[in-house]
């Protein structure tokens, strides 16, 4: 039943587009769900004159496909509101994102969005981040000694990999690598470590840029929470 509370908090996110506005398409299972909707809503006029910043190629070919104008971001002077999926959040709106191999495009959009709207299930929300693996989008040129730096960090570093085992691309042409770390106590500090090493593009740690989290539950409620209320 995840799949209903992610519709769920995909649906009720639609509710915070407003004709006319410029929205940022997130990428994963969840963000499926509020695109779906969005191109709904447009299709019986309920929403005009929108217009959609894709974090994907995966998410501009659905949105294309249900009738979504999707432009490029350098055509617009900035983003009304993204709306995206997290694979852990905290309360205060600190999360790890990239699961989906879309990190660097999303924190981008993110960076140029007015509002951020996370969309998850109750299992996403955790008071420590760490459990799941922080992406890190690296260049594939000297990857490899990269690769042994996080390892001698203690970092334990994987490179994504694709089903057939051939190394994960992402749109941009990078390599990702897995950082399975259990706990980050300190996230802006490994933030800060991450984007101080010459290879590595972006990292998935996305903090202070979440203003809401909506949270969809199986029976068809949500919880929404506005960072950094109390």
């Amino acid at each position: 039943m995840i799949d209903q509370a992610k519709m769920v908090a995909g649906r009720k996110a639609v509710d915070f587009v407003e004709s006319g506005m410029t929205v940022g398409l997130g990428t994963g299972s969840t963000a499926y769900y509020f695109i779906d909707e969005l191109g709904r809503r447009i299709r019986t006029g309920q929403l005009e004159d929108i217009q959609a910043v894709a974090t994907s190629r995966r998410s501009q070919e659905q949105a294309e496909s249900l009738g979504i104008k999707v432009v490029s971001l350098d055509m617009v002077e900035y983003i009304d509101v993204l709306v995206d999926g997290a694979d852990e959040t905290t309360y205060q709106g600190y999360g790890i994102k990239g699961g989906g191999g879309a990190l660097l495009y999303e924190k981008i959009v993110a960076m140029a969005s007015k509002k951020n709207i996370w969309i998850i299930t109750p299992d996403k929300m955790v008071e420590t981040l760490g459990a799941f693996p922080l992406p890190i989008e690296v260049v594939p040129f000297g990857s490899l000694r990269l690769f042994d730096n996080l390892r001698q960090m203690g970092l334990n570093p994987s490179f994504r990999k694709m089903e057939n085992d051939s190394i994960y691309v992402t749109d941009s042409g990078n390599y990702i690598f897995d950082l399975h770390l259990q706990e980050i106590p300190a996230p802006h500090q490994l933030a800060l470590e991450l984007e101080r090493m010459v290879g590595v593009i972006e990292h998935g740690l996305f903090l202070d840029l979440t203003d809401m989290i909506i949270v969809g539950y199986e029976n068809g409620e949500t919880h929404i929470h506005h960072c950094g209320q109390e």
